[in-house]
């Protein structure tokens, strides 16, 4: 069965606990949709949600379903036609950036057979984490991606990824030898992706893409300013069926 498309209005929480304390929460929104069936807006208004192959994992060429399908057989999964719903952000006056996208992927007999943690930093790079989750949503993999200039890719995710309803809750817990230098959260309540509720999103937070954009790179600034030390970009080995 095939869930309407809905809208989250978020609060993402970022805190940073070590060498430095910094933390911060910003309002944005996130679209929850069926891969098989992107929504495709009246034409006025489709500038306030876009969906593109490209944004994505796998082959710009292809479809999303196809894309994740040809990930996950790298993995020796296969879903045989189960549903795959993905929550992200839709490209806005032609902008996009999605730190983190999530596929929850399930098979022909509609249980959820595993989660696919897509995230992207601001160097154009992409990686993607394969978690088989528990009841809770919960599952750990080792950092295997650069995302900020602050911190290296050592230790270990802790993330916590339940399939959204009524309620949206994910996060993730960066976890070293004991402690936790880093945690974000995602927070929101679902609403249908109606034109109202679509337009109330886009006045509610204007230019969601471009608003988180500035925001990493305001806090990035501000880090720097207070002198934590910067760490080199390693070079990111591509990942079959991603990049």
């Amino acid at each position: 069965m095939n869930a309407p498309a809905a809208i989250y209005r978020t609060a993402i929480s970022h805190v940073r606990r070590t060498p430095l304390h910094n933390a911060f929460t910003y309002r944005s929104y996130s679209w929850y949709v069926d891969v098989d069936h992107l929504p495709q807006l009246p034409r006025l208004l489709r500038p306030l949600a876009g969906f593109r192959v490209e944004d994505h994992l796998g082959d710009p060429d292809g479809t999303l379903r196809g894309n994740v399908e040809r990930y996950l057989a790298t993995q020796g999964i296969r879903l045989d036609g189960g549903r795959i719903s993905m929550l992200a952000s839709a490209r806005v006056f032609g902008h996009v950036f999605n730190p983190l996208s999530v596929f929850w992927c399930h098979d022909a007999a509609g249980n959820l057979r595993c989660v696919v943690v897509e995230v992207h930093n601001t160097y154009g790079e992409r990686h993607c984490y394969l978690l088989e989750t528990d009841g809770a949503g919960r599952a750990s993999v080792p950092k295997a991606f650069y995302v900020s200039p602050f911190n290296d890719v050592d230790g270990q995710y802790r993330m916590k990824l339940p399939e959204p309803g009524e309620r949206l809750a994910v996060s993730i817990v960066l976890e070293r030898e004991g402690h936790q230098p880093f945690i974000a959260t995602m927070d929101g309540v679902r609403r249908e992706a109606t034109l109202r509720n679509i337009l109330a999103a886009a006045l509610a937070v204007p230019l969601a893409p471009l608003r988180v954009t500035a925001q990493i790179r305001w806090q990035g600034i501000k880090l720097w300013a207070r002198r934590l030390p910067i760490i080199k970009r390693p070079h990111h080995p591509s990942q079959e069926a991603v990049q």
